[in-house]
């Protein structure tokens, strides 16, 4: 078994066993028990019209490559996140790109790049949030020094690919230099790979589709703490809005973590330990954690099902395409 899904179980069973530590699962069911169902499926009409829009996001993103269709767009989405909730060691994130390069005329290796780009405005959406949070709450000084490391990482990653794109001949200039001490072959392998990468980065040229990518993107993730609040409520917290926006933030950090398949332990563990800044219980915020999960999963496995159906999807041919091709 590969070593970095052995490291991912590993990570996923402490985080399970801090989470359980000292729970009465009585409790637990007791809590469930006690939810009002229709702010449940408020929370699913949410969660889909997140996916939704990552989708349309995506497609704005592929759109100096190449215009895609919606339902295509929405259809890879769906299974790509099903891979990447299913398959360990986060191979899963490249699928998108795999069946992408499927339904259209876009290399892997480009849409691969749009992946990247995607993950920088998540993150700059995210921590650009969780700077304001830190500026109106009172938190753990941890916290602070975590998010503004954080949120100066994603500004010099965005700063390099920017660079890459602004300054594109002066980078491969710099590249190719670098390139020439490898053997010719493999050399010429990268820098055809490099070049349809950079491709993948190209809508940050565009500073008018730039903007509105990061409108979207603050969109998709007030989505998300609209859909956390509403859980909330489903569960009677009486908590500040400011509250759910925490949790949010200590969630997408904490599922970043590699773990095992399905965010086991980390989603759970970030859930308590968000909702604990709060004043919940522990036995009630797990409660909430298993709740929020099982729904979530919900969402990616259902949509990711029946879109699976339409696709061609291999994980071995998967990564037979990123060794040959990319």
């Amino acid at each position: 078994m590969n070593k970095k899904i052995i490291f991912g179980i590993i990570i996923s069973a402490v985080l399970v066993y801090l989470s359980i530590r000292g729970i009465n699962f009585q409790d637990i069911v007791r809590h469930l028990q006690q939810i009002h169902v229709g702010y449940v499926g408020l929370f699913l009409i949410v969660a889909f019209l997140m996916q939704w829009l990552r989708s349309y996001r995506w497609g704005v993103i592929l759109q100096p490559l190449e215009k895609i269709d919606q339902l295509s767009l929405f259809s890879v989405t769906s299974v790509g996140f099903l891979a990447i909730a299913a398959i360990p060691a986060r191979i899963g994130e490249l699928a998108r790109p795999y069946l992408i390069a499927q339904k259209s005329t876009v290399q892997m290796s480009s849409a691969l790049g749009t992946i990247i780009v995607e993950r920088v405005l998540d993150s700059f959406s995210v921590l650009t949030i969780a700077v304001i949070i830190l500026l109106l709450t009172d938190l753990p000084s941890w916290m602070i020094q975590s998010s503004l490391l954080l949120f100066a990482l994603t500004l010099a990653i965005f700063g390099c690919i920017l660079g890459l794109v602004w300054r594109r001949d002066a980078a491969l200039k710099i590249i190719n230099r670098i390139l020439s001490r490898l053997p010719g072959k493999f050399a010429n392998k990268i820098d055809e790979v490099l070049h349809r990468f950079i491709d993948g980065f190209q809508i940050i040229v565009n500073i008018r589709l730039l903007f509105y990518l990061l409108f979207l993107s603050a969109t998709v993730w007030l989505l998300d703490v609209l859909a956390i609040y509403i859980l909330f409520e489903a569960f009677g917290f009486e908590l500040p809005v400011m509250a759910s926006f925490v949790v949010m933030v200590i969630l997408m950090v904490g599922i970043a973590i590699p773990t095992a398949p399905g965010y086991i332990g980390s989603w759970h563990f970030s859930c308590i330990l968000g909702l604990g800044l709060f004043g919940i219980a522990k036995t009630e915020a797990l409660s909430y954690a298993v709740v929020y999960h099982f729904l979530a999963m919900i969402i990616v496995i259902v949509l990711g099902a029946v879109f699976l159906t339409f696709n061609k999807f291999s994980v071995s041919d998967m990564r037979k395409q990123m060794n040959n091709k990319i």
